[in-house]
């Protein structure tokens, strides 16, 4: 059995820990945050494995998106090995209109069995009416595009009184 806490990212705290069978795959996880938090579940959502400081890594779909069916999916990623140990830590994105964003970390994992999971053991904080709004800044955005004279290099110098007119 696995204790799961969920922290939705706002400035409020909005809190779920919930209790979930080690035989759930991510899909069942999708759904029963989804319904801790009062969604139906019927938006696309994804999980993104993630380090100990949640750097988004690899996502982890809803849905297989690969044309051969070999991609990842919620469906085929079971608990047990994307979160195989105390710590672990995903990020969980729900409904990509709105960009609801949660953090979802193992508290415990125990080898009881309890009946009646997943369940809620714990509820902080009533989510706001609206997500919050998501601002994607890039850390250093000049080692994403390089320099300027980047472009000028790979195509050749430009030259700024170059007549665009003449053709």
């Amino acid at each position: 059995m696995y204790k799961i806490r969920i922290i939705l990212d706002t400035k409020a705290d909005v809190i779920r820990t919930i209790l979930v069978s080690d035989s759930f795959n991510l899909e069942d996880l999708h759904f029963t945050i989804a319904k801790s938090f009062g969604f139906v579940g019927q938006e696309m959502a994804s999980f993104y494995r993630t380090d100990d400081e949640w750097i988004q890594g690899e996502e982890i779909p809803l849905f297989n998106m690969a044309e051969a069916g070999e991609g990842l999916s919620m469906q085929t990623c079971n608990l047990t090995d994307t979160l195989p140990a105390e710590n672990s830590k995903l990020i969980y994105v729900y409904d990509f209109l709105k960009m609801w964003t949660f953090y979802v970390e193992v508290v415990e994992i125990s080898n009881e069995i309890k009946e009646d999971l997943p369940a809620i053991i714990l509820t902080v904080g009533e989510i706001p009416e609206e997500a919050p709004d998501k601002e994607f800044v890039a850390e250093n955005p000049e080692q994403l595009f390089g320099d300027d004279g980047d472009i000028d290099d790979e195509y050749g110098h430009f030259d700024d009184d170059f007549d665009f007119n003449e053709y």
